[in-house]
C-alpha cells in the first residue's frame, strides 16, 4: 500500500544541502553485507545518491545532523541504539528527514513500534532491489508504504491502549468538525488503500485526496498519514477494517 502524506514544513536543525533533485540516502544496517547491497541498489538508481553508512542507531541520528539525508533506510535491530528508539529520535530532531524501516519479518511484533516511531512505511530485508528503490522514493515524496494488513494492526494496537486514547481525548475535549467528503477520504484511508484507489472511489482526482489528507492533518494537528491513522483512532473518526 502506498499512503501519501504531505510534509510538515517544519525546518530542522543541521546543515541543509541544496537541492538538486537527487534524493540523498543515508544508511544504517550493522550489517556489513546488507549494507553493501543497499547501497550498490541506492547508487545504480537513478536519481538517487548514498551519502553515508551507519552501524548503529546512535550513530545514524549523529550522521543525520551532519548529512542532513532526505531519507534513512533503519534495520530495526543493531546494538548501541536499535532501529526504533533512532526512528524516534531522528523524527523528533529532524522531522524532515523520512525514514523506512528495514525489517526480515512483517510483523506486528516489529513494524508497529516502528510505524508509531515515526517510520514512514518498512520493506523486508529479501525485497526486490526495484520495490526497495520504490519505496526510497515514496517516502521522499511524503508517502508511507505498508500493507493494509499492518495499517489494521496499527490501528487496533492504538485501540487497545486506553490511556493513549485518553489523552487524545484530553487534547481534544471536542473533536474538530471533519466535512463529510474529507471524513470519507479518511475512512477509506483506514480500509488500507491508496491514493489512487481512494480518489477513484470518491471519484475526485488524486490531487483532490492529497489536498483532502492534508486538511484533516491540519485539523488534528499531525504531520503524516501514518499518525493521522492514529489520531483517527484515537478520537473515533474512524475503526479498524474487517477487510
Amino acid at each position: 500500500m502506498t499512503i501519501s502524506s504531505e510534509g510538515s514544513g517544519t525546518d530542522s536543525p543541521g546543515a541543509q544541502p541544496p537541492t538538486n533533485g537527487t534524493v540523498r540516502v543515508l544508511i544504517s544496517d550493522d550489517h556489513p553485507m546488507m549494507s553493501t547491497a543497499l547501497r550498490t541498489y541506492v547508487d545504480s538508481a537513478s536519481g538517487l545518491e548514498c551519502v553515508g553508512e551507519a552501524r548503529d542507531g546512535e550513530t545514524a541520528v549523529d550522521m543525520c545532523g551532519e548529512l542532513h539525508p532526505d531519507v534513512v533506510l533503519m534495520d530495526l535491530h543493531m546494538p548501541s541504539m536499535g532501529g526504533i528508539e533512532a526512528t524516534r529520535a531522528i523524527r523528533q530532531q529532524y522531522p524532515d528527514i523520512a525514514v523506512l524501516a528495514v525489517t526480515t519479518f512483517s510483523t506486528e511484533l516489529y513494524v508497529i513500534p516502528a510505524l508509531r516511531a515515526g517510520a514512514g512505511g518498512y520493506f523486508l530485508k529479501d525485497a526486490e532491489p526495484e520495490q526497495i528503490i520504490d519505496a526510497i522514493r515514496e517516502v521522499h515524496e511524503g508517502s508511507a508504504v505498508f500493507s493494509p494488513t499492518v495499517a489494521r494492526q496499527l490501528m487496533i494496537a492504538v485501540k487497545n491502549e486506553p490511556a493513549q486514547v485518553a489523552t487524545a481525548l484530553e487534547r481534544f475535549p471536542e473533536v474538530p468538525h471533519i466535512p463529510a467528503r474529507e471524513l470519507e477520504g479518511l475512512q477509506l484511508l483506514a480500509t488500507g488503500r491508496s491514493n489512487a484507489e481512494i480518489a477513484e472511489k470518491m471519484m475526485v482526482s488524486e490531487a483532490t485526496v492529497k489536498v483532502y489528507m492534508g486538511r484533516i492533518m491540519k485539523r488534528l494537528d499531525v504531520r503524516d498519514r501514518i499518525q493521522l491513522l492514529i489520531r483517527g483512532v484515537e478520537l473515533g473518526l474512524v475503526e479498524p477494517s474487517l477487510n
